[in-house]
Protein backbone atom coordinates (compact mmCIF):
# COMPACT_ATOMS: atom_id res chain seq x y z
CA UNK A 1 0.00 0.00 0.00
CA UNK A 2 1.41 3.34 -1.04
CA UNK A 3 -0.32 6.50 0.12
CA UNK A 4 0.42 9.56 -1.97
CA UNK A 5 0.37 13.10 -0.63
CA UNK A 6 -0.69 15.54 -3.36
CA UNK A 7 -0.42 19.31 -3.29
CA UNK A 8 -1.52 19.76 -6.91
CA UNK A 9 -3.69 17.97 -9.47
CA UNK A 10 -2.97 14.24 -9.65
CA UNK A 11 -1.29 12.91 -12.76
CA UNK A 12 -2.60 9.82 -14.55
CA UNK A 13 0.38 7.88 -13.15
CA UNK A 14 -0.44 8.96 -9.59
CA UNK A 15 -4.09 7.95 -10.03
CA UNK A 16 -2.98 4.54 -11.30
CA UNK A 17 -0.64 4.14 -8.31
CA UNK A 18 -3.47 4.91 -5.89
CA UNK A 19 -5.78 2.48 -7.74
CA UNK A 20 -3.31 -0.38 -7.15
CA UNK A 21 -4.50 -0.70 -3.54
CA UNK A 22 -8.23 -1.34 -4.10
CA UNK A 23 -8.59 -1.67 -7.87
CA UNK A 24 -11.78 0.18 -8.81
CA UNK A 25 -11.76 3.03 -6.32
CA UNK A 26 -9.46 5.16 -4.20
CA UNK A 27 -9.85 6.03 -0.53
CA UNK A 28 -8.97 9.71 -0.05
CA UNK A 29 -8.65 12.27 2.71
CA UNK A 30 -8.46 16.00 2.05
CA UNK A 31 -7.31 18.90 4.20
CA UNK A 32 -9.83 21.45 2.96
CA UNK A 33 -7.95 24.35 4.54
CA UNK A 34 -4.50 23.56 3.12
CA UNK A 35 -5.82 22.10 -0.14
CA UNK A 36 -3.79 18.89 0.12
CA UNK A 37 -4.94 15.33 -0.50
CA UNK A 38 -3.73 11.92 0.65
CA UNK A 39 -4.93 8.90 -1.28
CA UNK A 40 -4.31 5.22 -1.83
CA UNK A 41 -4.89 3.72 1.60
CA UNK A 42 -6.92 0.64 2.45
CA UNK A 43 -8.89 2.72 4.96
CA UNK A 44 -9.75 6.41 4.96
CA UNK A 45 -8.00 6.50 8.34
CA UNK A 46 -4.73 5.52 6.64
CA UNK A 47 -4.95 8.61 4.45
CA UNK A 48 -6.07 10.81 7.34
CA UNK A 49 -3.02 9.68 9.34
CA UNK A 50 -0.71 10.93 6.58
CA UNK A 51 -2.39 14.35 6.67
CA UNK A 52 -2.26 14.49 10.46
CA UNK A 53 1.47 13.66 10.31
CA UNK A 54 1.82 16.66 7.95
CA UNK A 55 0.26 18.94 10.56
CA UNK A 56 -3.38 18.92 9.45
CA UNK A 57 -6.08 19.29 12.10
CA UNK A 58 -8.57 16.43 12.46
CA UNK A 59 -11.61 18.72 12.28
CA UNK A 60 -10.44 20.08 8.90
CA UNK A 61 -9.80 16.68 7.26
CA UNK A 62 -12.61 15.23 5.11
CA UNK A 63 -12.76 11.64 3.79
CA UNK A 64 -13.83 10.88 0.22
CA UNK A 65 -14.17 7.92 -2.12
CA UNK A 66 -12.94 8.23 -5.70
CA UNK A 67 -14.35 5.80 -8.26
CA UNK A 68 -12.37 4.95 -11.38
Amino acid sequence: MKILLLRSKATKQQVNEMLETLGNYIKLAVDIKKGILAGGGILHADCEAVLLDEGSQQEIVQSLLGIA
